[in-house]
């Protein structure tokens, strides 16, 4: 029981996270409007933005995004520095494959489905000294660090779902919730993350002396509009050791442990940022631009058969 109430507190406690990110100044209702720009999608190092993702939907033709461009939402979340690493010659790509919208005199839902294709992966290291120093004064003298997040990692294909609600009071349109599901239908989410824990030697935590590495496969990040203090869902579908990445009794302790997770608390601008994603696709823009992550270590290349995190 301690493994399910341990696996995901500090993962997104620590990720605490400053959600999908730091793009200030827009309002999530119909005040959203404006044209998109052209889509810059991968000069993000010489843009004032992020990358701009297509949102269209085409039964002619899907719209594809570098995977790390969709899922730019990782870099944003963070509160402390990660390195993005992207496996040599990776193939992964994101479109959206199906819209649906219905909308009312007083609510509106819009459900996109999207694909994710092509080989290889995409991960997102996060700095464990910044994230031990993070987490230190949050534990008793002597006492281990445990679940510090690790990397969060996009690998091979699936088929994820994008769900946005909200209400209408006269002319405005307001997004009050968007989930995101990474494993419609019967296919396994690709997204997983890594936790470790760490006990003090001589008064030092070393990443170097990490122990009971978990690796968890998320389900479902869902995110609500709030005035004050906006919380984050998870759902995940399993907890394995990473010494056993699949295993049906990681199945189990997954499903059990979605009883013991309370969402967290995340970034209100980060927040805000993802009901506007919502409101983008509302309205059925073709774009949407993230704002630019300003903490990102490093982007590199690593081997297709890496396995070390």
């Amino acid at each position: 029981m301690i493994l399910i109430k341990r696996h995901i507190s500090s993962f997104f406690a620590v990720t605490v996270v400053c959600v999908l990110l730091l793009m200030a100044g827009l309002g999530v209702t119909s005040g959203l409007t404006g044209s998109e720009p052209a889509a810059d999608v991968n000069n993000v190092a010489e843009d004032c933005n992020g990358p701009t993702v297509m949102l269209d939907f085409s039964r002619d033709g899907l719209k594809k995004n570098p995977l790390a461009s969709f899922m730019y939402f990782v870099p944003l979340i963070s509160p402390i520095l990660i390195e993005r690493e992207t496996s040599a010659d990776n193939r992964q790509q994101v479109g959206i494959i199906s819209y649906q919208k219905k909308v009312d005199s007083k609510s509106f839902y819009v459900s996109c489905e999207f694909k994710i294709s092509g080989k290889g992966f995409h991960r997102n290291v996060f700095d464990p000294s910044g994230m031990i120093a993070r987490n230190i004064p949050d534990v008793k003298e002597g006492e281990p660090l445990t679940d510090m997040l690790d990397y969060i990692k996009f690998e091979g294909e699936g088929l994820g779902r994008i769900v946005v609600k909200g209400t209408i009071t006269g002319s405005v349109e307001t997004v009050t919730g968007i989930d995101m599901h990474f494993s419609a239908t019967d296919k396994k989410s690709p997204v997983t993350i890594g936790l470790y824990s760490v006990s003090p030697e001589n008064g030092q935590y070393n990443y170097e002396n990490r122990y009971d590495e978990l690796v968890v496969r998320v389900s479902t990040l869902a995110f609500k509009k709030s005035e004050s203090s906006p919380r984050m869902g998870i759902k995940v579908a399993s907890v394995n050791k990473k010494t056993r990445p699949d295993s049906w009794w990681g199945d189990i302790k997954g499903i059990i442990a979605n009883f013991f997770i309370k969402p967290v608390e995340v970034d209100k601008h980060g927040n805000d940022t993802m009901l506007n994603f919502g409101y983008a696709l509302l309205k059925e823009k073709p774009t949407f631009t993230f704002p630019k992550a300003k903490n990102i270590k490093e982007i590199g290349t690593v081997a297709i058969n890496d396995k070390q995190k």
